[in-house]
């Protein structure tokens, strides 16, 4: 079952085919979502897709270079800290396991390998060992040492990069236009389409389960390759996003 997420200056509203999502205009003070996801309740061992999975959706925003992120895909929402509260699972951080087409924009640094687009409008897949989060649970007390700049390009190159595998493609195609995209993961590869064509085809396969997640933010995300990072919310137009004619099979 799909819920809407939204925080203050988000919305997600019914459309006669499928659903409208909307950011207000604002200033970097804030974070602003409008989210529709299907996980949101859930354990991820209950988490509703694996491996054999098909999204079909149509797409458009408003801008083709709005401040934050959007897009829409599986993944394990794997940086979620969550302790049970308003009805929401109790879970912990764990290594990122994702398939989608994603958004970023240019404050973005959303790659952990060299040779790999960090931002743009991409084609991604992150594929990573299922270590269970208990045993990373003493990483996210030892986050503050990633403020040691040189410590965490060592962690970065050589932990983060060889535990993550990545593959990503950057596709140029006009996102305010309506388009058809499809997303067709298996066990060994995921297939990206957009109107029928293969634009992209990795073997960087996730592992499941995973959920399904269709967002719109102000937000970016970055750890730079020399170990710099950043994170917060950016100053928005308004914007919207719409789809239609969402299908999800296996």
């Amino acid at each position: 079952m799909l819920h809407a997420r939204t925080t203050s200056g988000g919305k997600v509203e019914p459309t006669p085919n499928g659903w409208q999502f909307e950011i207000t205009e604002g200033g970097p003070a804030a974070y602003r979502l409008a989210q529709l996801d299907d996980y949101t309740l859930l354990a991820r061992r209950r988490f509703a897709w694996r491996e054999r999975a098909t999204l079909h959706l149509r797409c458009r925003v408003s801008d083709s270079a709005l401040p934050g992120t959007w897009g829409f895909g599986f993944w394990n929402d794997p940086f979620a800290l969550s302790l049970g509260l308003q009805g929401a699972a109790r879970r912990l951080p764990v290594l990122p396991n994702t398939c989608w087409f994603f958004h970023a924009s240019e404050q973005n640094h959303l790659s952990f390998a060299q040779g790999q687009p960090a931002s743009g409008f991409l084609a991604q897949a992150f594929s990573s060992p299922r270590i269970p989060p208990a045993l990373l649970a003493p990483g996210v007390f030892a986050s503050p040492l990633l403020l040691i700049r040189p410590l965490s390009k060592w962690l970065r190159a050589n932990i983060a990069a060889r535990l993550i595998r990545e593959d990503a493609k950057r596709i140029s195609v006009d996102v305010t236009e309506w388009h058809e995209y499809r997303l067709k993961w298996s066990p060994t590869r995921v297939e990206y389409a957009i109107d029928g064509e293969t634009v992209f085809e990795t073997a960087a396969s996730p592992k499941g389960p995973l959920g399904l997640v269709i967002w719109i933010d102000n937000q970016y995300a970055a750890w730079l390759p020399d170990g710099s990072l950043g994170m917060g919310a950016l100053p928005n137009p308004a914007a919207w996003m719409e789809i239609s004619e969402l299908k999800v099979a296996t």
